[in-house]
């Protein structure tokens, strides 16, 4: 994926406004993520990373709420591929399809979920499947880790992306296509 100047310095700026932009839209869009205060703090195109405090997700025993925990890595996974769609100049309207989350550890402190595409994955083959078929299916994995490196959460999630004006019909049908057996 290339940046949308050559220029370091425009390259960078545009990648902060797309990248403001579109926490601006996750915040207004989904009141969810307003109500985790969550940021995206840092995006290179390849890797997203974003924040949470622990104050608005905390469970009953102090530490970080599974389910908050599984929503921002969600988030993280679908603001990756927002991102990207958008930079390309593909913008697409993203699904969840699918999931595996693990808890591995207890978090006592405010958090950042760091996704990135799966080991698999390619932004060149997504994009021309999505302009060929005008839907697409990436993996994308997301990780929380300690501050000594110790992953405490994962996930691993398939994501579906459909062309602009597509209805949630063919959402479902891109879904039931996939999980038919081969």
């Amino acid at each position: 994926m290339t940046l949308l100047s050559s220029d370091p310095k425009i390259a960078t700026a545009s990648s902060d406004n797309l990248r403001k932009r579109v926490e601006d839209q996750l915040l207004l869009d989904i009141p969810l993520a307003r109500a985790m205060q969550l940021g995206i703090s840092a995006w290179d195109g390849h890797m997203l990373r974003m924040s949470a405090p622990l104050t608005p997700n905390v469970n009953d025993k102090g530490c970080a709420f599974g389910g908050s925990l599984v929503s921002a890595m969600t988030l993280a996974c679908w603001a990756l591929i927002k991102l990207a769609s958008e930079q390309a100049g593909e913008p697409c309207d993203i699904y969840v399809q699918d999931s595996t989350v693990r808890y591995l550890s207890p978090i006592w402190s405010d958090f950042d979920a760091q996704a990135r595409l799966a080991a698999d994955q390619s932004w060149d083959t997504f994009f021309k499947t999505l302009d060929s078929r005008g839907r697409a299916r990436l993996y994308a994995d997301c990780e929380i880790r300690l501050a000594d490196g110790t992953i405490a959460a994962s996930l691993n999630a398939r994501f579906v992306a459909l062309q602009p004006g597509a209805t949630v019909n063919r959402a479902n049908a891109a879904q039931s296509e996939v999980a038919r057996p081969s």
